[in-house]
């Protein structure tokens, strides 16, 4: 009876010629690749230098001064400024640079990408079913896959943490500005082409304003992923608190990981309240 529980038969994958293939085209692509690699390089080193330069103390005032304008409440505010303190309290500010500055870099290029993209998937059909296959593999495959290509593309470092962070991340972005533009009524769109309005004034001064809130928590779902894509790049040995959090896995040091864990889960706090504070902001500015 065992052929009732049996597949009739089985196809092996050639899962070796698969990385010869990428291989191939890691070694033929190289010049491409490190010029992408050095302007990556070059971006990222400018973020880190800017926030390095900047006094622990300016960033949580610059932290309370944005809570309190998206809260308007001043213990908000405060509450935000002191955990990003407590960050610095306990040892962990340099480690946070590092994983700022990817975070930064990759949501930037997720939006620098993503916007566009978006835009043209709501204005065609055809790229709509093109692209959303895509995007469902993008969003479903284990995050872990992501580094090994960005690795045998780039090497191991920021670079490919990046490209990886932008593949994971870039997702939300795209879908919320499609469905964004898509939702706005048709009869306004309508009538400002009646009014004169070519299709691209038509898309810049009616369509994304009107969906810009629906745009914004796509960003905030976009730095929502990026963080919890940066922690698990340390595999690849990126510095930051991912890395601080792999050690103490590794070495099953319980008060390290949970010191590094807060810290990492109180960034995404912070990024995520502060986000959602300007959605809304922007949604109360929309009804008024």
């Amino acid at each position: 009876m065992d052929w009732l529980y049996q597949f009739p038969f089985q196809y092996q994958i050639n899962t070796d010629a698969i990385d010869k293939a990428f291989k191939k085209f890691a070694f033929s692509a190289d010049a491409v690749l490190q010029v992408i690699r050095n302007g990556l390089n070059s971006f990222l080193s400018m973020i880190h230098e800017i926030l390095e330069f900047l006094p622990w103390w300016v960033l949580v005032i610059v932290v309370v001064i944005v809570g309190y304008k998206q809260s308007k409440k001043i213990s908000t505010a405060i509450i935000y400024g002191a955990m990003l303190y407590l960050i610095g309290m306990v040892g962990l500010w340099e480690l946070m640079i590092p994983t700022l500055a990817i975070i930064i870099a990759a949501v930037f290029i997720s939006i620098l990408f993503g916007f566009p993209i978006g835009i043209l998937i709501s204005t065609s059909e055809r790229a709509n079913t093109l692209v959303r296959p895509i995007l469902d593999l993008m969003q479903t495959m284990p995050i872990f896959v992501y580094l090994i290509p960005a690795v045998i593309l780039f090497g191991m470092g920021r670079v490919p943490a990046v490209m990886a962070t932008v593949i994971y991340s870039i997702v939300p972005i795209i879908r919320l500005t499609t469905l964004g533009i898509k939702q706005v009524d048709h009869e306004v769109v309508e009538a400002a082409k009646a009014f004169g309005s070519t299709p691209l004034q038509a898309m810049v001064k009616v369509q994304i304003p009107q969906a810009f809130p629906t745009i914004m928590a796509g960003v905030n779902q976009t730095l929502m992923m990026a963080m919890a894509m940066v922690v698990t790049t340390s595999m690849i040995g990126v510095a930051g608190l991912g890395l601080e959090v792999l050690i103490s896995v590794n070495r099953i040091e319980v008060g390290r990981g949970l010191v590094s864990g807060t810290a990492v889960v109180i960034i995404a706090i912070l990024l995520d309240r502060l986000s959602q504070g300007w959605t809304n902001n922007t949604n109360k500015e929309e009804s008024l």
